[in-house]
């Protein structure tokens, strides 16, 4: 019932502006999945690099950390935090990610990993510009 009564009130030009945000909404989606695809994966601790691997070599890797060992899973071309001692787990319901750019971090155990690839610049693919 309450949809008919909306329906009635909107004109043409207000569902064409609606179905148009719902398009571009999709469009976004679409193109945020697109970015390159990474290489390796960098583990730093305390700022410091301890650990790099290529992404296309599946593997098991425990590190030791301020709280105990996390383990990182690669596999598929991906990463992902499959054991960690911090109380949340939060790390752990990240996910995996693939993607140059992207990042996982285990605050309390001091983990920051993230995926190196290819960025191509003749595309435009920045993350940042400053003078």
């Amino acid at each position: 019932m309450a949809v008919k009564a909306v329906l009635k009130r909107t004109t043409l030009l207000d569902r064409a502006i609606v179905l148009l945000l719902l398009a571009a909404a999709v469009a976004s989606l679409w193109l945020v999945g697109r970015g390159p695809q990474g290489g390796r994966v960098v583990v730093e601790q305390g700022g410091k690099v301890v650990y790099t691997a290529p992404l296309d070599e599946d593997r098991t890797v425990s590190l030791p950390g301020p709280l105990g060992k996390t383990v990182l899973a690669i596999r598929g071309g991906a990463v992902c935090v499959a054991e960690s001692p911090c109380p949340l787990k939060v790390c752990m319901g990240m996910g995996e990610v693939a993607r140059a750019g992207e990042l996982l971090a285990c605050v309390p155990n001091e983990f920051l990993i993230r995926i190196e690839g290819q960025m191509s610049l003749e595309r435009g693919d920045y993350d940042l510009l400053s003078r």
